[in-house]
């Protein structure tokens, strides 16, 4: 196998931002320093990177992406009521925190597709098409929100099931029976 088929069969290389103690950024890909809105257009444009601890190596990917939620939270209009961040914080600790996670990144998933879907249907549609479609109800809208609705439904009675499969066990554990 030739060296150029090896590298077109590679995963993709993943960029590499190096976090300095002084809170700076520096991209390895172009050798300049970036700013978090800079790791937010790469996030935008589908890059892959992995933030890394200049110092330690330590992977602060997460870090970096929670600064960049806190900042858009913090600008104008935010997506999270108090209610909605009320309700997530309490669920850390809680038996339903690795279900949740799993739960809201594929209804996430499930919502970015769909939107992924209609932008690019909606590029062969005119001005007055478009105002047709949002003047009707829409099958074909109807149909990927019940598909939208019905995937949650799913993803949701999965995950009661796993919670009251671990309760048993755990009940079953103290010697309590249902």
């Amino acid at each position: 196998m030739s060296s150029k088929n090896a590298s077109a069969s590679a995963k993709p290389a993943q960029r590499v931002i190096k976090k300095y103690p002084n809170r700076r950024l520096y991209d390895t890909d172009t050798s300049t320093y970036i700013t978090l809105a800079d790791v937010k257009h790469l996030v935008m444009d589908s890059e892959l990177f992995v933030v890394r601890d200049a110092k330690t190596g330590e992977d602060l990917t997460r870090t970096i992406l929670l600064q960049i939620i806190l900042e858009e939270e913090a600008g104008g209009a935010p997506m999270f009521s108090e209610a909605a961040l009320a309700n997530l914080i309490r669920l850390y600790g809680h038996a339903a925190q690795g279900f949740m996670g799993s739960y809201l990144e594929k209804n996430v998933q499930a919502f970015t597709d769909i939107q992924a879907k209609l932008t690019e249907q909606s590029k062969s549609v005119t001005p007055e098409m478009w105002t047709k479609f949002t003047n009707m109800q829409n099958p074909l809208m109807q149909a990927m929100m019940g598909n939208y609705a019905e995937q949650s439904k799913g993803m949701f009675d999965v995950m009661q099931e796993q919670m009251a499969k671990q309760t048993e066990q755990m009940l079953g554990a103290f010697g309590i029976k249902r």
